[in-house]
């Protein structure tokens, strides 16, 4: 049976308990001191008790007094734990983690992300990057971003990106010694290759692009490889030589002049980037609402500057 307990003259007993004297506590719980004293005192009345001998710079427990404080101490700190940990819970029901490789979240969501935090300050999100872009087993993440065919049986899945395929390069390389001017000219260049694209024939890589524009690419050409696809975009615009742009990676570069088209030969890539998460999850309306956020950016995203001749 719990009788009706005075909370708040047992709040106020705790705190001058553990700080040893009336001045502090009344600073702690943002109260006077003459209403600690008097809770207290309406405390010790209720419970036919003396829990205090206050003294004029300290008071000092008696034997009930110790008694009770350790357990206000006890039962008060655990349910102090309790509510912690249910704000917590509540916070993170709120937080939005994504799971996604990192040249996309370098290069495309981060530099898009303000936009959704202003429109829902409410919504944290959280990133993960997945190097390998494993299959989405939605407990790391509570949305994946994937790219390739989208199979991903079992699960709630929408597109979001397609992609087209087309060299880059900064604006510099255009006019320096070894001129880009015509596909052959790519033999004097460096191309640029992202070696973690492990899809087989369906592989956006420079010979899938050259196959598909009915292109014969230079016999000898060199290459420098790169372990991630954000990593070929900044050697591209660091002028380190020509990169397969695929669009959503690149977009933002040839916007702002970073990197230019040097050839008008275009193709679609095979693969695109996923929205996957699970079934369960795909009604909550924080996901909903991310969803319609970050579709709506993709829908928005601007069309491809032309090429530029030397």
């Amino acid at each position: 049976m719990i009788i009706n307990l005075p909370y708040s003259a047992l709040r106020a007993f705790e705190a001058v308990a553990r700080h040893g004297g009336f001045s502090s506590a009344a600073g702690e719980l943002g109260v006077s001191q003459s209403a600690i004293s008097q809770q207290v005192k309406s405390l010790e009345e209720w419970l036919g008790q003396e829990l205090l001998i206050r003294g004029a710079r300290q008071s000092v427990l008696t034997r009930e007094g110790k008694q009770l404080a350790q357990a206000t101490s006890e039962g008060l700190g655990h349910i102090s734990d309790i509510c912690s940990q249910l704000r917590d819970r509540n916070r993170k029901n709120k937080t939005i983690v994504i799971s996604c490789l990192p040249g996309f979240a370098f290069t495309w969501l981060f530099p898009r992300l303000l936009r959704f935090d202003l429109a829902y300050p409410e919504i944290s999100i959280s990133i993960v990057t997945d190097i390998g872009n494993r299959p989405f087993s939605g407990v790391e993440a509570d949305i994946g971003i994937r790219y390739g065919l989208g199979n991903h049986p079992g699960l709630h899945l929408e597109k979001l990106l397609q992609e087209s395929l087309f060299p880059v390069c900064a604006p510099d390389l255009l006019n320096g010694t070894n001129k880009l001017e015509t596909v052959s000219d790519l033999s004097n260049q460096t191309l640029l290759v992202d070696e973690t694209l492990v899809f087989g024939a369906s592989a956006p890589t420079w010979d899938y692009w050259a196959r598909a524009c009915k292109i014969q690419l230079p016999s000898s050409i060199r290459t420098r490889k790169f372990g991630q696809a954000n990593l070929v975009v900044q050697a591209a615009i660091e002028g380190m030589g020509v990169a397969l742009g695929r669009e959503p990676l690149v977009i933002d570069a040839l916007r702002d002049g970073r990197l230019v088209r040097p050839f008008e030969q275009t193709t679609k890539s095979p693969l695109s980037y996923w929205l996957v998460c699970r079934n369960e999850l795909a009604g909550k309306a924080n996901i909903q609402k991310f969803f319609n956020w970050i579709h709506a950016e993709a829908n928005s995203q601007h069309s491809l500057p032309n090429p530029i001749s030397p």
